[in-house]
């Protein structure tokens, strides 16, 4: 690539910046800490969804040893609603990790950050270049897709060459003195003005040296190579009472949603009702002889994760004066506590349209 069209990019984009101001608490603060929090919130979540638990966290959880200090129910149940939760074990994690490690003080150098469970190249080059102006360029969804369409790259982005050529150009890209300001200004216009559709081609400041505007390719760009194909799991939840009490599990192992509560479940391979199910094999082995009544058989409630859909239905049993599930795992706990849990998305959704009076 030409020189000059480097600097044009470069010096374009950083005039443009001058003028812009996305008003977001984590961008008026160079508290690595708040930077870190903020990145990984960020990670999957729209700005709009992530600013309150942002905000939250910030709130609750001032200092990174005051975060290392919180018990994991209590992080989880704050992260509740943002999904992917290993994020939120990681954060966790790592908090304790600056606490024992680094007596509470966040690491200063773009190697030991990148080094801390849970972030990546991006992250690290985001906190280094945000806090500390390290000259380290970020490299995310909006970065791909500003330099893919402006150089007309169409190497899938999803690939080991295509992570590398957008890596390099990148650093090229970055001026040295101004990483902070440059970072900010390339995701923000990614953001704000070359969007993954509608981009604001008419009035873009690069329109005159863009491939992809003269080429009509912005639609085209960037390239991914990879569909993910989504898995469907089908969950029944077993809601039992008794005299106001239900039972919980904690989720264990490396399947989806670990260390978050649920009901007591029987996966199967499709959506049955009630009469069906309780023909099913499986249902039988796991409810045995044991006596009840089935009070409701709920509606499907889905939700969809980046590589699996989830269909639930909360079987509500009236279990009189005795619990037939016996799991040394198992809580009993009362219903009006339920809401005080950390719940997959699913399950706290159900929840809540249950809150006005939790009555199963």
């Amino acid at each position: 690539m030409q020189d000059k069209q480097l600097q044009f990019f470069t010096s374009k984009l950083l005039k443009w910046a001058e003028n812009q101001d996305r008003n977001l608490p984590w961008k008026k603060t160079q508290n690595p800490y708040y930077i870190w929090l903020s990145e990984i919130i960020l990670q999957q979540t729209r700005v709009e969804q992530g600013k309150p638990y942002y905000e939250k966290f910030v709130k609750n959880y001032p200092t990174v040893t005051d975060l290392a200090d919180a018990p994991e129910d209590d992080v989880l149940k704050l992260w509740q609603g943002l999904g992917y939760y290993s994020r939120a074990r990681n954060l966790h994690f790592t908090a304790k990790y600056i606490k024992e490690n680094y007596q509470g003080i966040f690491p200063k150098t773009y190697e030991e950050i990148r080094a801390l469970k849970g972030v990546g190249d991006y992250t690290a080059a985001a906190i280094a270049s945000f806090s500390y102006n390290l000259p380290h360029a970020v490299v995310d969804g909006n970065v791909y897709r500003v330099l893919s369409r402006f150089f007309g790259i169409e190497t899938a982005i999803d690939t080991t060459l295509g992570k590398k050529t957008f890596a390099a150009l990148a650093q090229e890209l970055l001026p040295k003195r101004k990483a902070a300001v440059y970072n900010q200004a390339i995701m923000d216009f990614g953001a704000t003005h070359c969007k993954p559709k509608q981009a604001l081609c008419t009035t873009c400041l690069h329109q005159k040296k863009c491939v992809a505007f003269t080429d009509k390719k912005v639609n085209l760009l960037p390239v991914k190579s990879k569909k993910i194909k989504k898995k469907d799991r089908f969950f029944y939840y077993l809601v039992c009472n008794s005299q106001g009490e239900t039972q919980l599990l904690k989720r264990e192992g490396k399947d989806i949603w670990q260390g978050l509560y649920q009901f007591p479940m029987i996966e199967l391979d499709k959506l049955f009702d009630q009469e069906e199910l309780e023909k099913n094999d499986k249902w039988k082995g796991k409810i045995g002889d044991a006596k009840f009544k089935i009070q409701r058989f709920s509606k499907p409630y889905k939700q969809t994760l980046s590589h699996q859909r989830i269909v639930a239905r909360f079987i509500e049993i009236d279990c009189t004066n005795e619990f037939f599930l016996q799991d040394p795992k198992i809580i009993k706990i009362k219903k009006t506590e339920l809401l005080n849990f950390a719940f997959p998305k699913i399950i706290d959704t159900y929840c809540k349209d249950k809150s006005p009076s939790l009555n199963f």
